[in-house]
């Protein structure tokens, strides 16, 4: 058996990754007291214990345990393992290049890995961002295309709303088209209280209101709704803003704040 053999099956012993053949035989080299074999083992054990001093913290009794008992084996007493561990060593022995380099790229594999989890876990967080960016994009501009043509077509109508009692400086504005539905614009509203919003509503004659949706303002008092169109039933020609619970009611309980008709 050529010296390289020897460090890769002292290697190998070391670490538990031997089968049942390759342990026999390196086994049978310590037993026969070959030195180059057991000089392998202790140079290897000693580089694995430097750089576990150095990256790792100390294992629990239990942990220990389990390795010696991997490196007994099955043939061989714990005895053994402490002779063999503290036998007489040269003054600062020079390891070998074998080990020097194995226990380089088990730490450089291991990096590696590590910075690979690393950078792929950044990368698809970073693309499911940019596709969830991309999405509401293109809802915005699906929606600032549908207020041009709302703008553009001959047959939108603009209604003013005047501010009522509960707030006589707030003014609005809705876009109304029959068919595409319209924009509101509020402002000198007074902020909603807590669990409370401002709900929009389209009427038509004397008809009961139709409730189209809900909004709250900034601290100036601006907000704004896009208000869907109204499903059958007559085309609205009244809309109105009352204060009413956060998630909206069905039908108008609290106070009007604006009116307007078309």
């Amino acid at each position: 058996m050529n010296r390289d053999e020897i460090l890769e099956l002292a290697a190998g012993y070391a670490l538990g990754a031997l089968d049942t053949e390759d342990r026999a035989r390196f086994e049978a080299l310590l037993d026969a007291g070959d030195a180059e074999a057991r000089a392998a083992l202790r140079d290897f054990e000693a580089t694995v214990r430097d750089v576990v001093a150095e990256t790792a913290e100390v294992p629990a009794p239990a942990v220990k345990a389990a390795l010696m008992a991997r490196i007994d084996g099955e043939s061989r007493s714990r005895a053994e393992v402490t002779q063999i561990l503290s036998a007489p060593r040269a003054a600062a022995p020079r390891r070998s290049l074998w080990t020097i380099a194995l226990v380089g790229a088990i730490a450089a594999g291991i990096a590696a890995i590590a910075v690979g989890l690393v950078v792929s876990t950044v990368y698809d967080r970073r693309i499911d961002q940019l596709g969830q960016q991309q999405v509401e994009l293109q809802q915005e501009l699906a929606r600032q295309q549908e207020l041009v043509a709302i703008l553009q077509d001959p047959a939108t109508r603009t209604v003013a709303l005047a501010g009522l009692p509960a707030a006589p400086s707030a003014r609005g504005r809705m876009l109304w088209h029959a068919k595409a539905g319209g924009l509101l614009v509020a402002q000198g509203l007074p902020p909603a209280p807590p669990g409370k919003a401002y709900e929009v509503w389209a009427i038509s004659g004397k008809e009961a209101p139709v409730p189209a949706g809900v909004f709250t303002v900034d601290a100036r008092g601006v907000g704004s709704i896009r208000v869907a169109p109204v499903a059958g039933g007559a085309e609205p020609d009244t809309f109105a803003v009352t204060l009413e619970p956060a998630g909206g009611v069905p039908a108008p309980t609290g106070s009007m704040y604006l009116v307007g008709k078309l």
